[in-house]
């Protein structure tokens, strides 16, 4: 392959993975309540199974979605400040919700580095949040599974240094992911997450469905 031929399938990859992300908030044959756009998707997204395991030891896979709207969050749990965060805002959105939307709605944090976080981290992690939080782990391969199919995305930052390999940190997106009870991807809500809107527009994605 030519440097030339190289350049133009460069640009179409980064075309295409563009259009690719407008084209998640935005089908012109489709109507979205204007106190929605941006939030939720023309049409839901159907996902393929993963494999993955909860605080519990139980397992976690698609199926895990099924007849339950889950707001579902990547992160890890030695994150400093987005993940904790973002898990609070998630707990006073949580205890907002009327009993009957809070009986099928459940609370998933994905856990992108399974190096460090095993189950019994995750679980004293999660518990300081809301016990019915589900925290979830499990290899690579699998979170990956779960995390393109979502469209989001985490990198691992280097050590600080050679003798501190465990020290590291990792940027990943911060969006809270809305999964419908057909196990489809139906919303997504990014920065900056406020309780009280989400908690609005959650009733409002609801009520549409």
């Amino acid at each position: 392959m030519t440097k030339r031929t190289t350049l133009i399938v460069s640009f179409l990859v980064v075309t295409g993975i563009g259009f690719g992300i407008v084209g998640w908030f935005f089908n012109p044959q489709t109507v979205v309540s204007p106190e929605l756009q941006g939030i939720l998707r023309p049409e839901s997204k159907a996902l393929r199974d993963f494999n993955l395991v909860a605080q519990n030891q139980t397992k976690f896979n698609l199926a895990s979605f099924k007849d339950k709207w889950t707001l579902l969050f990547f992160g890890y749990t030695f994150c400093p400040d987005i993940c904790p965060t973002t898990l609070a805002i998630l707990k006073k959105v949580y205890t907002d919700l009327k009993p009957d939307v809070l009986a099928n709605t459940q609370v998933v944090f994905v856990s992108v580095d399974p190096e460090r976080d095993t189950p019994e981290q995750l679980a004293n992690y999660i518990a300081y949040f809301d016990e019915n939080f589900v925290g979830v782990t499990g290899e690579v391969v699998e979170i990956n599974k779960l995390v393109l199919q979502t469209g989001a995305g985490y990198i691992k930052g280097p050590a600080p240094t050679a003798t501190d390999d465990n020290n590291y940190q990792i940027s990943h997106t911060s969006t809270i992911f809305l999964i419908n009870p057909e196990m489809k991807l139906h919303a997504g809500f990014a920065q900056p997450h406020i309780p009280e809107i989400i908690v609005e527009q959650y009733n409002l994605i609801r009520s549409l469905y």
